[in-house]
């Protein structure tokens, strides 16, 4: 297993490197100029010439990002144009709301469609048909939408959860989870319906195996042929999605945060973007690219775990 790590670790490194290069292109071609943003559009020429020297952004752009890699490297994501905050404790601060979003909503949706691939590949006929008829749904509505949705209804006809806004948890465990219940809900349904057609998908074709004919003729009870036998040889795929689920949800986690108004990496990137503070968002992009590197080396040990012939790659 650590061999597997250190292989994949190394892997992530050419994947942080064009992910935040890349990034940067983008940004240095984002319309405007933030020198200008910053001292507004009455200001004298020469002094958005002296602010942009100052700031660096007369320099070439192949320069400008050797030097921001060089202090990247050492932790340093250098400080905002607009707030002068250091970018790290920034994004650090709003760093809980965005992970909270992500790990439950990757969590209810894996329990939520493994519960339905499982029952519609045991049973077949009237479920097979559900778990098809609900993936199509799933994917077809956005999250931004179901969250107006359950926000109309639970939140202002009803009022059971809050409207909006977001309860640390070390303030109150209680609040942090009736906060987070409709923006996991509304990024969890649909990832939940891919899913669960995966897992119907994948542990159909196992259960039609000889192996398992095998240890029915043997004896073995239902419950351990399914868990111990059948979910095993079909855990890879299932991971994948389930890996692939994960990084989906971080671009849902922008667009809900904005629903629901919550203070998450999302809405940091969403301010940086109108303020065209770019340093900012470079940070940002870092932030949400380890996040992705960490899930993929999650999925990496997981099929480790399941199948031990990939260990021995």
């Amino acid at each position: 297993m650590l061999k597997l790590l250190g292989h994949r670790l190394l892997w992530s490194l050419p994947v942080v490197f064009v992910a935040t290069a890349l990034s940067f292109v983008l940004t240095g071609l984002v319309p405007g100029d933030a020198a200008q943003a910053m001292l507004g559009p009455l200001a004298p020429p020469d002094q958005v010439v002296v602010l942009r020297e100052s700031l660096g952004l007369d320099k070439p752009m192949l320069e400008q990002y050797g030097s921001w890699l060089a202090h990247a490297v050492r932790g340093d994501l250098g400080t905002s144009i607009f707030s002068g905050e250091v970018i790290t404790s920034r994004l650090n601060q709003h760093l809980e709301v965005t992970l909270s979003l992500l790990i439950l909503g990757t969590l209810a949706s894996a329990v939520l469609g493994l519960t339905l691939g499982i029952t519609s590949a045991v049973r077949g006929g009237a479920a097979r048909s559900i778990v098809d008829v609900l993936s199509l749904g799933g994917m077809a509505i956005p999250n931004f939408w179901l969250a107006v949705v359950l926000t109309s209804f639970f939140s202002v006809a009803f009022r059971i959860f809050p409207v909006a806004g977001y309860v640390s948890f070390a303030d109150s465990p209680g609040q942090w989870a009736r906060s987070l219940v409709l923006p996991v809900t509304a990024l969890a349904v649909g990832a939940a319906t891919v899913i669960a057609k995966q897992t119907r998908d994948s542990l159909g074709q196992v259960l039609n195996q000889d192996f398992i004919k095998t240890l029915r003729a043997n004896g073995l009870s239902h419950r351990s042929i399914l868990f111990r036998h059948a979910l095993r040889n079909a855990g890879v795929p299932i991971m994948s999605v389930i890996g692939v689920v994960f990084v989906g949800l971080i671009g849902g986690t922008i667009f809900v945060e904005q629903v629901f108004a919550m203070p998450g990496l999302g809405s940091i990137v969403q301010q940086a973007t109108a303020a065209q503070d770019l340093p900012l968002i470079q940070g940002a992009v870092v932030y949400f690219t380890l996040l992705v590197v960490a899930a993929n080396l999650l999925v990496d040990l997981c099929y480790g775990a399941i199948d031990p012939r990939v260990r021995a790659r």
